[in-house]
């Protein structure tokens, strides 16, 4: 039916896997608009109680964005493709059935962003987490410059997204990024027996209980559309052009 995201449902619950192993499971438009309506359907379908969210493959649950149209890609355009992510994502977040990520790999730039969506977080013990964003001279935009303040502070948040690098999964729990760690061959196993514990709860005490809890970041909406604007400018920057080229070369940039 989709041909980027399969999609499994038993005993209530949706497993969502975004399924481009070749590409690592990266997002591009076709992912986006796939996970939208997925969503959409997930919310307007009684028998559906929740969902788990994971990569295909053995290496990575989403590894970012193909980035290789970036280059092309102007300071409005840039801003508009923030906030279309952003929208998605936050469909998540807002959704009113329990939805949490499987993190079974890289969760790299949009794919942390991903994650960092769901209600919480299962990760395996190979997982690493990071936001490169600035490797390339632009910045996290899907919300990541939010949720990752949120969940982790912003002294640490502000550390990760500068440097640019991963962390593993260890170390993702150790600063409250993930709730579990689990070994790669147990952890859908593990996702779904605690996903179906919760989805036996009453739906709509669940329901009441995420808008409430979502409610304590309200005043972050002012952020994500700060996080469009900025991301919006970095794209007319020659850093941008020098990060994305270098990354295509696979060589190191030189930044400006």
């Amino acid at each position: 039916m989709y041909s980027t995201i399969a999609t499994e449902q038993k005993n209530g619950l949706l497993k969502i896997t975004i399924n481009r192993p070749e590409k690592l499971n990266a997002l591009n438009d076709i992912v986006l608009s796939e996970l939208k309506t997925i969503l959409l359907s997930m919310r307007d379908d009684a028998s559906i109680k929740g969902a788990i969210i994971t990569g295909a493959g053995e290496k990575s649950f989403v590894a970012g964005a193909d980035i290789g149209g970036f280059l092309q890609v102007d300071k409005t355009q840039g801003a508009q493709l923030a906030m279309h992510g952003q929208d998605i994502f936050s469909m998540i977040e807002q959704s009113g059935k329990p939805i949490m990520a499987a993190v079974n790999g890289f969760a790299l730039g949009g794919g942390c962003e991903l994650a960092m969506s769901c209600h919480f977080r299962y990760a395996s013990a190979d997982a690493k987490f990071g936001q490169p964003e600035i490797n390339l001279g632009i910045i996290p935009g899907y919300g990541g410059t939010q949720r990752l303040t949120q969940l982790i502070g912003k002294g640490r948040a502000m550390e990760l997204m500068m440097r640019g690098d991963m962390i593993d999964a260890a170390e993702a729990y150790r600063i409250g990024l993930v709730n579990k760690v689990i070994a790669h061959d147990q952890l859908i196993e593990e996702a779904v027996a605690t996903m179906q514990l919760i989805i036996s709860k009453p739906q709509p005490a669940l329901s009441a209980l995420i808008e409430a809890t979502n409610a304590a970041d309200d005043d972050t909406k002012d952020g994500y559309a700060s996080e469009a604007k900025s991301f919006g400018h970095a794209f007319a920057s020659d850093n941008m052009i020098e990060g994305v080229t270098a990354f295509l070369e696979k060589r190191k940039p030189n930044f400006k």
